[in-house]
């Protein structure tokens, strides 16, 4: 197996009776970010930061400083170090699967962060496969916990490719429901020609779903004017988009969007047109 990259956590993966080694790999990576320092305008020397007392405006060096929690305005409770760790789950090297949940259950509103699940080592490659393959045939996802950076997290678990996907759920209390957001939105049938001409415009726009496309444009844009600096250029400001105006007419917007695209919706329209003028001269 290709060496992979450093991993973030190891231990192993228990299904009742059986267990195997297996270590997680971050899915996402920040090595091409680029990340700023903050330099002091005057001299150029990078500035640190320092925590200092509100009151005195001392320095609190590290081994001075204490976690607290605010209960009532300027009243704080004090929580040691050593009181958090005791927190700690005692499967700190353990993902007990709980249980089982089919894969279209999955509310990807909870999926949080990303991580590869690999196995540790040769001996664990079996039965890694086997409940890998279980899990693909059964189009099933395992129900976890891990403790990962001092904290446990709740993971769901699904096959990826040769590996598995282990992700971090969000708790429900810091999810959003959707009922307090769409609760003004239209529902219903639609109109039918409009349904009609939006549905051409999606099909011509049909593609596959390629992430060699995503972009980070903020990024590229900072590469750029950092590129630019550093060979004493400037950078072509780019002027921003006019912002658009709401929508008056739906079904000329979107015409015009088809026309655009080298579609015409007028073929549809007119023959809806001659069916409606010909039922009316039987009626008559």
């Amino acid at each position: 197996m290709a060496s992979a990259p450093r991993a973030a956590w190891k231990g192993f993966l228990r299904v009742g009776a059986v267990s195997c080694g297996v270590k997680v790999v971050g899915v996402v990576t920040e090595a091409e970010k680029i990340h700023f320092n903050v330099l002091n305008r005057k001299t150029g020397n990078r500035v640190r930061a320092v925590y200092v007392d509100e009151e005195t405006n001392e320095e609190v060096p590290s081994e001075e400083q204490i976690k607290g929690w605010e209960a009532d305005k300027g009243d704080f409770i004090e929580v040691e170090s050593e009181e958090i760790k005791a927190l700690k789950l005692t499967s700190e090297h353990t993902l007990d699967i709980d249980d089982f949940v089919p894969l279209a259950d999955i509310d990807t509103r909870y999926l949080e962060k990303p991580y590869y699940l690999i196995p540790a080592d040769k001996p664990s490659m079996e039965a890694f496969a086997v409940l890998r393959d279980a899990l693909a045939s059964k189009k099933m996802a395992a129900r976890s916990c891990v403790v990962m950076y001092q904290h446990g997290h709740d993971v769901v678990i699904q096959p990826y490719g040769e590996g598995m996907l282990m992700s971090w759920l969000r708790p429900h209390n810091q999810v959003v429901s959707e009922s307090s957001v769409f609760d003004d939105l239209p529902t219903g049938k639609q109109d039918k020609e409009l349904m009609e001409i939006a549905g051409l415009l999606i099909d011509k726009k049909l593609t596959t779903f390629d992430t060699s496309d995503f972009e980070d444009r903020y990024e590229e844009a900072l590469i750029e004017l950092i590129d630019a600096k550093r060979k004493g250029k400037k950078v072509p400001k780019k002027a921003p988009e006019a912002p658009k105006e709401n929508v008056v007419n739906l079904a000329e917007v979107l015409r015009k969007s088809l026309e655009k695209e080298g579609i015409s919706a007028k073929g549809k329209a007119k023959s809806k047109a001659t069916g409606k003028s010909k039922a009316k001269s039987k009626a008559a």
